[in-house]
């Protein structure tokens, strides 16, 4: 592989990271729930089938490779959910940083090692134990580096804070040529309305200057307000607590013209048509029930 290039999230994308739905194992029980609405689904009973969403994300690899992109998957490990791809890595510039996530969840990382081997290991950074980060919260765009965090003193109590304070400063040790941007984030363990699990919950750039947001997501009105001033409130497309809880901002970006999403996400798809995009509808649905949608789902290694 190429050496690894990710400036932003929307470059022309070459060579991805698509998690697999296979043998990701039974219903979770109650207790195993990491986050409200796929707690909600277990309870409801409408918790998604595998076989309904290895259908959709076979649907995800057809729209990949219609446009080139070269994908790779994770080798299969039996009843273990590896559909997230988003949360066990990430990269920035040419580098592949290891997230310190739910312990029970390092062996996906081990899952893809067939494609990390092809990484030169000196580009490959693993933080210290107490940074906690998800690439979920993590977006590089350009100069910027995009955080989500929640730095409440009841972090602890939140399953759904995936990324402290420290990791927002072992980024800016990491990165002193980026300016880090951090946000602080709504978290519930029990509303999933009132949950932005991560940064890309309730904010994605889209394009070279447009994004979708979600004011409700964000905990300091100053801090939605700087994205809104630094996009342009004409190039934001603003999205509903119930459209929060659908995924709407968890799409995918191809390139700068070409956006995957949930084919459901009529308004959006629309909107997106309107501003000239080219939108890839795929069915995500049984997916989104866990909390996680299209971005999510990638773990993008390089983009021109």
């Amino acid at each position: 592989m190429h050496q690894l290039n990710i400036k932003n999230e929307t470059a022309r994308l070459r060579v991805v990271v698509l998690g697999t739905a296979e043998s990701c194992g039974p219903v979770p029980k109650l207790e195993e729930a990491y986050d409200p609405k796929s707690l909600e689904h277990i309870l409801a009973g409408t918790y998604p089938l595998e076989s309904d969403m290895i259908e959709e994300m076979n649907a995800f690899v057809k729209a990949l490779e219609k446009h080139n992109v070269q994908v790779f998957r994770p080798s299969v490990l039996k009843n273990c959910n590896q559909i997230f791809s988003r949360d066990i890595a990430f990269v920035i510039d040419d580098v592949l940083i290891h997230a310190n996530i739910l312990p029970d969840r390092e062996e996906e990382f081990q899952a893809i090692k067939h494609v990390v081997d092809q990484i030169s290991p000196d580009k490959i950074i693993y933080p210290p134990e107490e940074v906690h980060v998800e690439g979920g919260d993590v977006m590089p765009w350009n100069e910027y580096i995009f955080v989500g965090t929640y730095t409440g003193k009841d972090y602890p109590d939140y399953i759904t804070a995936r990324t402290n304070k420290e990791a927002v400063e072992f980024l800016k040790a990491q990165f002193p040529n980026k300016k880090i941007k951090s946000f602080e984030l709504r978290k519930s363990n029990t509303n999933a309305k009132e949950n932005a699990l991560h940064l890309d919950c309730c904010f994605q750039p889209i394009g070279n200057n447009k994004a979708i947001l979600h004011k409700n997501g964000f905990l300091i009105d100053e801090e939605y307000q700087w994205l809104v001033e630094y996009f342009g409130e004409e190039n934001i497309f603003e999205i509903s607590s119930e459209e929060m809880y659908q995924m709407f901002s968890n799409v995918f970006s191809i390139s700068p013209q070409v956006v995957v999403s949930e084919k459901n996400f009529t308004r959006l798809n629309n909107w997106l048509r309107e501003q000239g995009f080219t939108v890839e509808e795929i069915p995500y649905a049984e997916i989104a029930k866990q909390e996680g949608l299209l971005r999510c789902s990638t773990l993008p290694l390089i983009r021109e």
